[in-house]
């Protein structure tokens, strides 16, 4: 569908506009730099996935963890859609400060809900929920205006979307028990498929990549910070269990084990898989395409692999000499196998190629692990599976050093 240059916004037409621009300047070769605003908004959303862990932790089992996995995956939607539009907006200006710091507030809310969100706090997550991602996206219509009209049809398009799945979760906030998740699973079903589908809405017609002019740099380092909020999380839980028990050698060696293994995923991620993904896609014809699939979805493993793992280090110093049993297995095993899972469908993606061979290598040594969890005690298995983030860590390491003596050469050149 093709649209008229001099279609107005609502907003132009009621005379509503902003007085002075809200967006980023771009220039040719300016990058568009993280503030310190948006860094502030973060905070928020590391009580949100210690709220996360916690839950897990306390509800360890099949429908505890399905719980948990659509808290997480609400929380991830409404944190990477508003990176995407401080894309766009200038966080300097008072006005996008204001909004953040609403947005801040409202995801409080969010994050104090999470613990009963599927009991008495259901309106309050669902509300905070809703509030967050229509607000935002309206605001967003409100500050582009007319300069950008294409990027304004598509914040139309995602605001129906929004809207929609916005009925659902309120809806399945004021209802009980399974209709709740019914609709509010169908309500993430329905945003999740947003992207994938380009937005498509009858009359409206559909967003291109191509529309998403994402600045690359800025989005990525973002991502960047979101994987560093949930390591830094995974580390805290890991020193306050331990200050909590602080008793024997095993627990030591499992404190340990736990921080070395925070390290070798540190390592995975950001020894050089950050800054190739970063120059990838400033370098990228179609950044929008790269930022929906590499950013967008796949960070979803890696941040839910750090959260899983946490959980298994809190499991390894509570409890070090006891025979592990399935629910702890998966923890312990699943955390790191969709952590690497993770890091190498999105290595794959940026880099444009082949799945790393350690990494496919890591995830067959946790299979291995896995068919044999009944004859570790819970410490031993996490050592284990530190040992496999390691190799990991190591071998990779190894293989690319002529990736980082080019790219040294690039940054000194």
């Amino acid at each position: 569908m093709s649209y008229p240059t001099s279609d107005h916004s609502w907003f132009a037409r009621a005379g509503l506009l902003p007085r002075v621009s809200l967006l980023r300047e771009r220039g040719e070769h300016q990058e568009s730099k993280v503030t310190n605003i948006e860094l502030f908004f973060d905070l928020v959303f590391v009580y949100a996935v210690t709220q996360l862990s916690h839950a897990l932790l306390h509800q360890l089992n099949l429908i505890g963890a399905l719980q948990v996995l659509l808290l997480f995956l609400a929380v991830w939607w409404v944190w990477i859609f508003t990176g995407w539009v401080t894309n766009w907006l200038d966080p300097e200006r008072p006005l996008v400060r204001l909004a953040l710091l609403i947005l801040m507030l409202a995801g409080l809310f969010l994050s104090i809900a999470i613990p009963d969100a599927f009991g008495e706090r259901g309106r309050l997550f669902a509300g905070s929920y809703v509030f967050m991602q229509v607000g935002r996206t309206l605001f967003m219509l409100w500050a582009i205006g007319d300069a950008a009209p294409a990027n304004t049809r598509n914040f139309q398009r995602i605001a129906v979307w929004l809207m929609a799945s916005g009925v659902l979760w309120l809806l399945g906030g004021w209802l009980d028990g399974q209709t709740r998740v019914l609709l509010w699973v169908a309500a993430l079903l329905l945003e999740y498929l947003g992207p994938a589908m380009t937005f498509r809405v009858p009359g409206l017609g559909r967003s291109s990549t191509a529309d998403w002019n994402v600045e690359g740099g800025h989005l990525a380092e973002r991502c960047s910070q979101f994987v560093i909020i949930a390591l830094g999380e995974s580390v805290l839980v890991t020193g306050s269990s331990y200050a909590e028990t602080f008793r024997g050698s095993s627990a030591l060696f499992a404190f340990i084990s736990a921080f070395i293994g925070s390290v070798a995923m540190w390592w995975i991620y950001f020894d050089l898989g950050a800054e190739r993904g970063s120059r990838s896609i400033r370098q990228s014809d179609d950044p929008g395409r790269t930022a929906r699939v590499a950013y967008t979805y796949l960070h979803l493993l890696i941040v839910a692999g750090i959260i899983v793992s946490a959980v298994a280090d809190e499991l390894t110093l509570r409890q070090p000499q006891q025979n592990t049993d399935v629910i702890t297995a998966a923890a312990l095993l699943g955390g790191p196998a969709l952590y690497l899972l993770g890091n190498a469908l999105f290595k794959k993606t940026v880099n444009r190629t082949n799945m790393p061979l350690s990494h496919l290598v890591g995830l067959v040594l946790l299979g291995v692990l896995a068919l044999t969890f009944n004859r570790w005690p819970i410490a031993a298995l996490g050592v284990a599976t530190t040992v496999v983030l390691l190799v990991v860590a190591i071998w990779e390491m190894r293989s690319l050093r002529h990736v980082r003596e080019l790219m040294e050469e690039r940054s000194h050149g």
